[in-house]
């Protein structure tokens, strides 16, 4: 490998690790380790109205105890914010963003979307819209295959930044992992619907993107992603049965390691992507229901 690999695991402060977060940063980390490289954790804290400092505290403390170590100190988005207006111009100047003072009554009828360029004034509260595009990208995923986005850019005009001055998710994520040289993105497959507006983003800077993976998503029965909006309950620290039933959803089943440490070493020789071929779901099995 020319560049030296450099991953990344990047939850929000909305609430502890869970199950679902945990099967995410393993398969992280193990990428990571598997290739011989770095693994990084940054604190994605942008949306200040629903990140705490505590539970930014407690997702690093519990990741710890799973011998999830950083690599490096940990990045916080927050801590960040002036950079991000930097670039934010950097597109306004190439006229590729346009304010916005639209509503979420106003837009209802397009079921929450900004399919159009509005006409929107500097002297209303506004925010800052990605401007459709008609340019096509594609990747290629080593769990899902070649993913190709041809219309994905056409009827939306996503936020970078909110009429309360936080920037989104969107923005904030490709300037740092274009800041942080990360190399190889492992996530999960929710995250694929977002993949063009990042890849656009790349494009308008000039940024080669980084190689990027998306792994099987842990569903309830219901088929609903197990995550924090969905109350899923905190995992508990240092918990040897947790870390092998997060890596049975890796296809790693371990035979009895003695400590986490052990079994950590074990399934950095077991990790494969290639048993995760084309997944893009997979459903909590009955023995795991607790952690929802």
């Amino acid at each position: 490998m020319s560049t030296p690999y450099r991953g990344r695991f990047a939850p929000s402060p909305t609430g502890p690790l869970h199950f679902g977060s945990l099967v995410s940063a393993l398969a992280s980390y193990l990428d990571a380790k598997k290739h011989h490289g770095k693994w990084i954790i940054r604190i994605e804290d942008v949306d200040g109205t629903r990140c705490k400092t505590s539970f930014s505290k407690q997702i690093t403390d519990t990741l710890n105890s799973y011998h999830l170590f950083s690599d490096e100190t940990v990045r916080v988005q927050s801590q960040h914010t002036e950079m991000y207006e930097q670039l934010l111009s950097v597109l306004r100047k190439q006229q590729a963003i346009f304010p916005c003072n639209c509503t979420r009554q106003s837009l209802a009828q397009h079921n929450g979307g900004h399919p159009f360029v509005c006409e929107s004034s500097l002297d209303q509260p506004h925010s800052w819209r990605l401007k459709t595009s008609l340019a096509a990208y594609q990747c290629q995923d080593s769990i899902q295959g070649t993913l190709r986005f041809t219309d994905d850019l056409k009827n939306n005009c996503p936020v970078l930044k909110r009429k309360d001055g936080y920037f989104s998710y969107q923005l904030a994520v490709v300037i740092d992992d274009h800041q942080q040289n990360i190399t190889h993105l492992v996530r999960g497959a929710d995250l694929i619907d977002t993949t063009a507006q990042q890849l656009h983003l790349y494009h308008l800077f000039g940024w080669t993107p980084p190689s990027i993976c998306h792994i099987p998503l842990i569903t309830n029965h219901s088929g609903d992603k197990i995550s924090k909006q969905n109350h899923a309950k905190p995992i508990q620290d240092n918990n040897l049965s947790t870390l092998l039933r997060a890596l049975h959803y890796l296809k790693i089943d371990l035979e009895s390691p003695l400590s986490i440490a052990e079994a950590l070493s074990l399934a950095i020789e077991a990790w494969d992507p290639n048993k995760l071929k084309g997944m893009k779901h997979l459903s909590l099995e009955e023995q795991d229901l607790h952690f929802i």
